[in-house]
C-alpha cells in the first residue's frame, strides 16, 4: 500500500484536493482569479478555520467588513464565524491556496507529532 498521494494542479478557477489526494484531516483548495474577478459569494463556516496563502498576484479580502490587501507571500488565518470574500486586483490576477481545518483541533505539531528514525 502506498503511503502518499501526488497530484498536479492546473490553472483552473478552483481545484479542491480532498478527493484528488484522499485527504482525511483537512480540505485544501487552489484558487485562481483573473484580474478584476472575485469569489462570487460571501461565506463563513460552522466549525472550520481557513488559512490562506497568496501564491501569486495581488488583490484583497473583505473580512467582517474590513478590507485586507493581499500579495504573493502573504498568509491569512480566518476564524470560522468571520464573513469573507476574496477579490483579484483590477490590474492583476491572484492565485491562492486555502487550507480548511477544524478550529482548535491541533493536538501536536512538527516535533510533537514526529516519529524520528535513527540513522
Amino acid at each position: 500500500m502506498q503511503n502518499f498521494s501526488k497530484v498536479s494542479v492546473a490553472q483552473d478557477a478552483r481545484t479542491e484536493l480532498h478527493d484528488k489526494l484522499s485527504l482525511t484531516g483537512a480540505e485544501v483548495s487552489i484558487n485562481n482569479l483573473p484580474a478584476g474577478a472575485s469569489v462570487p459569494f460571501v461565506h463563513s463556516h460552522k466549525k472550520n478555520e481557513e488559512i490562506y496563502m497568496i501564491l501569486a498576484g495581488k488583490g484583497k479580502a473583505v473580512i467582517d467588513g474590513e478590507t485586507v490587501t493581499l500579495e504573493a507571500g502573504d498568509w491569512v488565518r480566518i476564524s470560522p464565524a468571520a464573513k469573507r470574500q476574496f477579490f483579484a486586483a483590477s490590474d492583476s490576477a491572484i492565485s491562492f491556496a486555502c487550507i480548511q481545518v477544524k478550529e482548535n483541533s491541533l493536538e501536536g505539531y512538527t516535533m510533537d507529532d514526529a516519529v524520528v528514525q535513527a540513522d
